[in-house]
């Protein structure tokens, strides 16, 4: 892998947009290559500095200045097939109903009922979300999760999240339409406490494929030491059998600021301190680490491990 292509997707992985087979092989080429490291790190602080302003609704006169300039643009493109002409002038193929006077008439009543119907919803939006009739909600109809919350002694969660409105979803941690808002959760808000709130609640069910993602990210990619230090207490007993799971607690402990984290990665470790990178990484912390503490409790661990050999 080059790094001009790796340069030219970061932004696609920061917001989660690369296949997963090209996110882990653009993970690797950066865990190499310092320069395309170094282009991740600016890139994800740009994103996190962009992250803490609000999201701006564009105004009535920019949204009908948009719309007049590409009706002048349909105006003057060239006409194209069937296809083209039934998606970018529906009434092309409409001007046929005025000559059925009693088709017109029905369309009109579909039309009028449909308008009754989405205004009832409208005006009911506020109101808790019906699970078992809502569609499960997509990353890109999602502006903002602003709070989740877990009712005392009940499995029951509750999520507040803004579309063009805020909304708010009730069920429990086993409903897809929570699971999917948790996840976006993790990835996509500003709000430091509601991550924390969604990868506490994901470590619950960290065998879902899903979850276990998104904690690996969180630990990765998270800004706040809080909700790193959740992750990886979720990611904990797959240490073992899960090397993506190891090599993440690996990187943690190796590169991660916080003090706390690595020590909890260092203690996840232990049951797997035979493994080859696993030592190799303790004897460069026992030589040469900064952190005191660190480098003892490496040094002791690798004294271990002699004896038992």
């Amino acid at each position: 892998m080059k790094c001009e292509w790796v340069q030219e997707n970061i932004l696609l992985h920061i917001y989660n947009e690369l296949p997963d087979d090209a996110r882990y092989e653009l993970e690797q080429h950066v865990s190499r290559c310092t320069d395309c490291a170094a282009e991740l790190k600016a890139a994800r602080q740009l994103h996190a500095t962009l992250s803490q302003f609000p999201v701006q609704e564009p105004s009535p006169n920019l949204i009908t200045a948009s719309r007049m300039r590409l009706q002048e643009e349909l105006e003057t493109t060239e006409q194209g097939g069937f296809w083209q002409r039934l998606v970018f002038d529906p009434g092309a193929w409409l001007r046929p109903i005025k000559l059925a006077p009693a088709l017109a008439a029905a369309i009109f009543i579909m039309g009028f009922a449909g308008g009754i119907g989405a205004t009832y919803q409208v005006m009911n939006g506020r109101n808790p979300v019906d699970l078992s009739a809502a569609a499960t909600p997509t990353e890109s109809s999602i502006t903002g999760i602003q709070s989740i919350s877990q009712q005392p002694g009940s499995s029951q969660i509750s999520i507040r999240y803004n579309t063009v409105s805020t909304q708010e979803a009730q069920g429990s941690l086993n409903d897809q339409r929570i699971q999917q808002l948790l996840l976006f959760a993790t990835r996509n808000n500003y709000n430091s406490g509601v991550r924390m709130d969604s990868v506490d609640l994901l470590t619950q069910t960290p065998n879902d494929t899903r979850v276990r993602e998104a904690l690996l990210y969180a630990l990765r990619y998270d800004s706040n030491p809080g909700v790193r230090l959740k992750a990886i207490e979720g990611l904990g007993s797959y240490v073992k059998n899960d090397v993506r799971v190891r090599d993440a607690v690996l990187e943690a402990l190796v590169n991660d600021s916080n003090p706390g984290l690595r020590t909890q990665a260092l203690h996840l470790l232990e049951p797997v301190r035979a493994d080859s990178s696993v030592r190799v990484v303790l004897q460069k912390l026992a030589e040469n680490d900064q952190n005191l503490y660190i480098r003892t409790q490496a040094r002791n661990v690798l004294s271990q491990m002699s004896e038992i050999d």
